[in-house]
């Protein structure tokens, strides 16, 4: 294998190219432990130990750092391991470390997500968001059902009404492009039509 390119990535790291392609990044002082420069070969054992080794460690390092700040989902952290240009057999690799440990868990986290926020958001704005954040609907629509099952069957209901005393609604003041306007608001909170005019009709309850 010959290294083809060199290109400073940032002040500590850059891209190596091998045979042409982009293969990895490496730390400047790694190139240096490797001898690693352009137009030179690159000896099969050194690239087993940055492909087998170097590399793999070093995203599974980076993969547990990112989750010891925050909770990820698979697509979230993925996306965020790609940042780091690792190739996509090592970013498999340290998502599968990191999911055998339980400290990356779509459905955990869509548990989570939902509980925290079934009370301020709609049902539909909840599904959008998971969607958005790359989750399987087969992982989180049964999580879905089975938690607003639970709950009180007017739990947008009562979201509707809070809504609507925020928007300062009066049933008998409000003129009707006001109330347009406060239905558009709604609906873009992802309420249904149906629950909207419900709400509206038992605001004064």
């Amino acid at each position: 294998m010959t290294v083809t390119n060199i290109v400073e990535l940032d002040k500590k790291r850059c891209k190596v190219y091998l045979d042409g392609e982009f293969t990895f990044v490496l730390y400047k002082g790694e190139l240096r432990d490797y001898s690693i420069r352009e137009g030179q070969e690159l000896s099969e054992a050194n690239y087993q130990e940055i492909m087998d080794v170097v590399l793999p460690k070093r995203c599974k390092l980076r993969a547990m750092n990112l989750l010891q700040k925050k909770d990820y989902t698979e697509k979230q952290l993925r996306d965020k391991l790609s940042e780091g240009l690792y190739p996509r057999e090592i970013t498999d690799d340290a998502i599968h470390y990191v999911k055998a440990y339980h400290y990356l868990d779509d459905e955990r986290y869509a548990r989570d997500y939902i509980t925290y926020h079934m009370s301020i958001r709609s049902k539909n704005r909840i599904i959008q968001d998971l969607s958005g954040k790359g989750i399987s609907k087969d992982i989180f629509m049964p999580i879905v059902e089975e938690l607003y099952v639970k709950e009180d069957s007017d739990i947008e209901l009562e979201q509707i009404k809070k809504l609507l005393s925020k928007k300062h609604y009066d049933p008998e003041q409000t003129e009707y492009k006001e109330k347009q306007k406060i239905m558009a608001f709604l609906l873009r909170k992802g309420f249904q039509m149906s629950d909207i005019r419900r709400a509206m009709e038992l605001y004064d309850e």
